[in-house]
């Protein structure tokens, strides 16, 4: 999810303190057994990770966390929050864990624990399908021009990926073109108004998926990132029994399925939790 979407996340840490007596001592995997769910935090406006169809909350983070709470024999309850308070939120008790397709900063990691990755969270480039086999890299994009989000990261990343282009010995967009909302910029793409349109790989892999043989995507435009669970730092156990979850739903497949089924392809995640962003 998009750093500038959830910017509020850097929210005093004093709110996380002050409400962290509500959860008294570590939760431990017995007291969710004995609950008979996981309470999951999450915004449920953010398709394909959690969103709301006929009224319940649905999507890839539904299932998976389905799938991993089948291991102790509980189900999830997923709860949908205001995002700029979600960690206050789980510090306050209201919810187990945030899975919410979070990426990981230093901001965040300094005020919760995270798993390893379970989903991409880096920027890609969605360009039309027919323009699959001339634009392979950003450097094909030398005397195109491009569509951001206001706000986004993309509109952050963009000056630095023409500095590179320029580094590089080639020509830098030919326009950069600023639109209130990505379905706005998705259908300037389409209709040729710009050649490219800067997003998380996720989000642009849904539409894609959504929109059979209109798109493709170039992956790896800006730096690497994921996206993890985030938990209270002193919930150790359910911690590791979360990264074992996902650990072992890499090696039977049944994560790259999920993904398939929702994204229309296989995230490449790393082992380890990364390096954040800043």
């Amino acid at each position: 999810m998009s750093l500038t979407r959830r910017a509020a996340l850097a929210a005093p840490l004093i709110l996380a303190a002050g409400a962290a007596a509500a959860q008294s001592g570590p939760l431990t995997l017995a007291q969710i057994r004995a609950n008979g769910r996981l309470r999951i935090g999450c915004e449920a406006t953010y398709p394909p990770f959690t969103f709301r169809e006929s009224g319940n909350i649905v999507g890839y983070d539904v299932e998976l966390a389905t799938a991993i709470c089948r291991s102790i024999g509980v189900t999830p309850e997923f709860i949908d929050t205001q995002w700029s308070g979600v960690i206050p939120a789980l510090y306050a008790g209201r919810f187990d864990i945030i899975m919410s397709s979070m990426s990981y900063t230093r901001a965040r990691m300094e005020r919760v624990a995270f798993t390893i990755p379970y989903a991409e969270a880096g920027q890609s480039l969605l360009i039309r399908a027919r323009d699959a086999n001339t634009i392979r890299s950003i450097g094909d994009m030398g005397g195109k021009s491009l569509g951001v989000k206001l706000g986004s990261p993309g509109e952050t990343l963009h000056p630095r990926l023409a500095e590179r282009m320029r580094a590089a010995g080639g020509q830098p967009f030919s326009g950069v073109r600023t639109y209130d909302d990505h379905p706005a910029a998705y259908l300037a793409l389409m209709q040729g108004t710009v050649d490219g349109v800067l997003n998380t790989l996720p989000t642009l892999a849904y539409v894609m998926r959504s929109q059979p043989n209109r798109f493709a995507i170039v992956r790896g435009i800006g730096a690497d990132n994921w996206a993890g669970i985030a938990l209270r730092r002193e919930d150790t156990e359910v911690l590791a029994w979360l990264n074992e979850r996902l650990r072992a739903m890499r090696a039977d497949g049944s994560l790259k399925a999920l993904q398939e089924k929702w994204f229309g392809l296989e995230f490449n995640l790393p082992d380890t939790i990364p390096e954040p962003a800043a």
